[in-house]
């Protein structure tokens, strides 16, 4: 049987439109699947990481852009191609700022539908499998895990070995340093493989949305429920559910946790009756727990019940033997057999000399951008120079620099009003009980911003 050209997944609530999309991208050889909105594929595109995904943008209860971005929160770097029948210049904008990798209007001309699917596949289109390299280093299963660094090389053999039981995981280490790729390597090597691998990053949802985006909630639960939602561990069943930055959790929502994985089961918001799941949880964070504990922002007894092993990630520059394997394996991914390019030897020593804070992310964004903006076969050490000083030093990762810009705006919302928490809410927009929460996550108290009467 002839190998399809890649897998891709549509995303539209019209029936028609998604038969006609299937015909003509399955005629061309391409394996399709469907989905009648955000949720559907949210589920289809976690069991199974497609190619590609084209989605329409007007949808409900999840649009498009909601699905833009949490799938880019679940899969990093997976295209997704966006459609819409109002293709107005500030929704093609929107959707470009919020990472989309194109944008169809509707009716879709099948010319420029074909085209846009060839060049992601051309570019984009993960290639699975164990990689071998020729010095001797490998990819071992998991996308863009590759390592001839002893020290991580011990790291994976623990994974290995960790695989095999059903122990919880907690992964520590850096923002950067591949913790959800670490994840995915004990997923696959576990006895859950062929189920459902579901990835969260506990801090980019709203505290107040959390708890319905685990555990589901019933429909009528609250306003906007229009129907039953399942939640991620439902959606995770027989597989890992993988708790991305776990020390950003809410601590309302952390004694709930703990009686989810103790019971192993859970209770949809609204639901009156409980459901039993069967998942594994790895979680990972790039913060101190045991000062989080100390603080009181982190339960003891939640940390012990994810912390039965502990995997640790080694910085970049605690591994800078894999520098040159990891900017060469980006530079193929992103130039294409078709354009090849290569480092100058001095390019590459300057990359190796790195202080790399942002680590292998921060790695993929320089060699990203010397693929962009130099023409030449052979990058110069200048452009790796060049490169590395247009990115701050110091730039915090998008939901430190979220928390930090949510954390000013609420100060400054209580210095305007004196502290007076309703006024603040108004201000805001937001309800009184919202406020409140939002105060206590960011350790915000009220009275601190009363001023004197003079």
């Amino acid at each position: 049987m002839k190998q399809p050209q890649g897998d891709i997944l549509i995303v539209d609530d019209d029936p028609g439109m998604r038969r006609l999309l299937c015909m003509r991208l399955e005629a061309e050889g391409y394996a399709v699947r469907a989905a009648e909105d955000g949720e559907q594929a949210l589920a289809e595109a976690s069991r199974q990481r497609p190619d590609l995904v084209i989605s329409d943008l007007r949808m409900a209860p999840v649009d498009g852009m909601d699905l833009l971005a949490r799938l880019h929160e679940r899969l990093p770097g997976l295209p997704v191609i966006m459609m819409t029948a109002y293709g107005t210049i500030p929704d093609a904008v929107q959707a470009t700022r919020l990472g989309a990798y194109g944008f169809l209007t509707k009716p879709v001309d099948k010319a420029r539908l074909l085209e846009g699917v060839e060049e992601v596949m051309a570019t984009h289109r993960q290639r699975p499998g164990p990689q071998a390299h020729a010095d001797g280093a490998a990819a071992d299963g998991a996308r863009d895990l590759i390592t001839r660094s002893a020290h991580m090389r011990e790291v994976l053999a623990e994974a290995r070995m960790v695989a095999k039981a059903e122990s919880s995981v907690l992964i520590q280490g850096e923002s950067g340093t591949g913790k959800e790729l670490l994840a995915r390597y004990v997923h696959q090597r576990s006895r859950r493989a062929e189920a459902a691998f579901v990835a969260v990053n506990c801090s980019a949802i709203p505290a107040d949305l959390l708890e319905s985006e685990l555990f589901g909630h019933a429909k009528g639960a609250f306003t906007g429920a229009s129907r039953d939602h399942a939640g991620l561990f439902r959606m995770a069943e027989g597989g890992t559910l993988f708790l991305d930055e776990i020390g950003d959790m809410p601590t309302s929502l952390q004694a709930k946790l703990l009686r989810a994985l103790e019971e192993r089961r859970v209770r949809p918001v609204g639901a009156t009756q409980e459901v039993a799941v069967d998942v594994r949880v790895v979680s990972a964070t790039h913060r101190n727990l045991h000062k989080a504990i100390a603080d009181g922002a982190f339960r003891e007894d939640l940390y012990y019940r994810l912390n039965v092993v502990t995997l640790e990630l080694p910085p970049l520059r605690e591994r800078r033997e894999d520098i040159p394997l990891l900017a060469s394996h980006f530079l193929k991914n992103l130039a294409g057999e078709d354009a090849p390019k290569t480092y100058a030897p001095e390019a590459m020593r300057l990359l190796v000399a790195g202080d790399w804070p942002g680590n292998i992310r921060q790695l993929q964004n320089v060699v990203e951008s010397n693929v962009a903006l130099s023409p030449a076969r052979v990058i110069s050490q200048r452009q790796v120079e060049k490169a590395i000083s247009d990115m701050p030093r110091s730039l915090p990762g998008y939901n430190q620099a979220r928390a930090d810009f949510t954390r000013d705006y609420l100060a400054q919302l209580l210095r305007i009003c004196n502290g007076n928490v309703s006024q603040a809410a108004r201000l805001a927009e937001r309800n009184r009980t919202d406020m409140y929460k939002l105060l206590n996550k960011h350790r915000l108290d009220a009275a601190d911003f009363k001023q004197a009467d003079p």
